[in-house]
């Protein structure tokens, strides 16, 4: 299929589904379903994984057993694996379970950022630049987050300007590439269009990177006007799991079902199975104990009824019914 005008013909989707969309669900999630929740991932072709988040279990609970799931992964040639670190301390979680990137989270709402990491962004760029430096000196990339770009759950508004003079700082400190991050699901495509505009002046189109909620349905179309603008790289959560326990309100990541699903149907390349991600988000809604909000996981799970499948429908179509 050809690509539509104007639209890249690859994308990189990085799955945040395994940390962003398990950090803040109440039912324990064992190792062993993580693990496997990763690996599937991996099997359904992701390329670029965030696995886990080194961070206090006291704050993030779900997260306490970082350091045994990013080791027993089963790591394939060609895939990136890497974890949320706030610290030095995190970093050294993180090689020392043999990861070779990291991501830092900085915000560009005052208030946010000290509800997030109690550091005002002054004091967390002065931290992260130690943990910048340490990474790159080891031989381990980082990729940036900047959270609340279109908007705070407990400021409101939040200036471009800003958001554009921190996406700047935070390349300088070495990370790879920024994530411009619609925290609480927001934006809508005009503040894409003027958020993103604003930020290319200070970082390169080619490292930047949208992370968008789906909070007011508007996921997708934030996905597509940033991709008119150049934009190639989005985040992305199977079955759309997620939300911020710091941002009162936050629904569900973008679903990597929902962006594939459209993406496939644009004629963009992924290099992802929708079929395969299906069989992921089934597995883990059975461990987190409710239903997932992916509209396209939904889709395929009730074509899959209608076909008469069983419940232990894996997300493949069989051979005599042709692609689902």
């Amino acid at each position: 299929m050809t690509p539509a005008p104007a639209l890249p013909g690859d994308v990189r989707i990085v799955e945040v589904g395994p940390r962003d969309g398990l950090q803040n669900e109440s039912v324990p999630v064992t190792a062993d379903a993580k693990v496997e929740f990763v690996n599937r991932l991996t099997a359904a072709g992701l390329r670029a994984i965030e696995v886990t988040a080194f961070v206090s279990p006291r704050w993030v609970p779900q997260m306490a057993d970082a350091d045994e799931v990013a080791r027993r992964i089963e790591r394939r040639a060609g895939v990136r694996y890497s974890a949320l670190v706030p610290n030095l301390a995190g970093l050294e979680r993180a090689r020392a379970a043999g990861l070779d990137e990291i991501a830092i989270f900085a915000a560009a709402s005052e208030t946010f950022n000290r509800r997030n990491i109690n550091q005002g962004i002054e004091e967390s760029f002065t931290g992260y630049r130690l943990v910048a430096d340490a990474a790159l000196a080891a031989g381990i990339r980082v990729r940036a987050y900047l959270s609340t770009c279109f908007g705070c759950p407990y400021e409101g508004a939040v200036p471009v300007s800003r958001v554009a003079a921190l996406s700047g700082r935070l390349l300088a400190l070495g990370a790879f590439e920024v994530v411009i991050s619609d925290t609480i699901g927001v934006a809508h495509p005009g503040q894409v269009r003027d958020v993103l505009g604003a930020v290319r002046a200070a970082v390169p189109i080619s490292q930047t990177a949208l992370h968008v909620h789906d909070t007011r349905g508007t996921g997708l179309a934030n996905v597509l006007m940033a991709l008119s603008l150049g934009v190639t790289t989005f985040d992305a959560s199977a079955g759309g799991l997620g939300g911020c326990p710091y941002a009162p309100g936050a629904a569900g990541n973008l679903a990597t079902e929902d962006l594939v699903y459209a993406l496939d149907g644009l004629g963009v390349r992924t290099g992802v199975d929708l079929a395969g991600v299906v069989a992921a988000s089934r597995f883990i809604e059975e461990r987190v104990g409710h239903p997932l909000g992916s509209r396209a996981y939904q889709a395929e799970r009730r074509a899959a009824v209608a076909r008469g499948a069983n419940r232990q429908y894996d997300g493949r179509p069989s051979e005599k019914e042709g692609p689902a």
